[in-house]
């Protein structure tokens, strides 16, 4: 079974609501299952539940068959996602474009020039598909 992974905020910002629709798109094409990824940061002190994100994402988009809905909490948002990602063992990321530059910033503190997106398809080994909001 496809599984497609979409991070995204709470509550669903521009961005984020542009990067679910593809998402959403996307696992409807491909006959694939989604987690809707949110994650909580322990820094900020938020704590979001499931229940809080499925209720955001379907008075947005209606009821979603198929659909998962995870709250993690870390300390990076970058980290964290690729945590989940790889536990799922996700075909297909979908993120926004937003989301690329805080990890081309966060990487380019480590790295010379990152390729973001190489990075990402390299190390898990999934489709990454980046959405612009605009």
């Amino acid at each position: 079974m496809t599984l497609v992974v979409v991070p995204v905020r709470y509550p669903l910002s521009r961005h984020s609501r542009a990067t679910l629709a593809e998402a959403l798109r996307i696992a409807e094409e491909r006959d694939a299952d989604l987690t809707v990824l949110h994650v909580d940061l322990y820094q900020e002190g938020q704590e979001v539940t499931r229940t809080a994100l499925k209720r955001a994402v379907e008075s947005e988009f209606g009821s979603v068959d198929r659909a998962r809905y995870v709250v993690r909490r870390g300390f990076l948002v970058e980290e964290t996602i690729l945590d989940e990602v790889a536990a799922e063992d996700a075909d297909v990321v979908v993120i926004g474009s937003k989301q690329v530059s805080r990890w081309r910033r966060t990487f380019s503190r480590l790295l010379d020039d990152p390729d973001i997106d190489r990075f990402l398809r390299q190390k898990l080994d999934c489709e990454v598909i980046t959405v612009s909001a605009g």
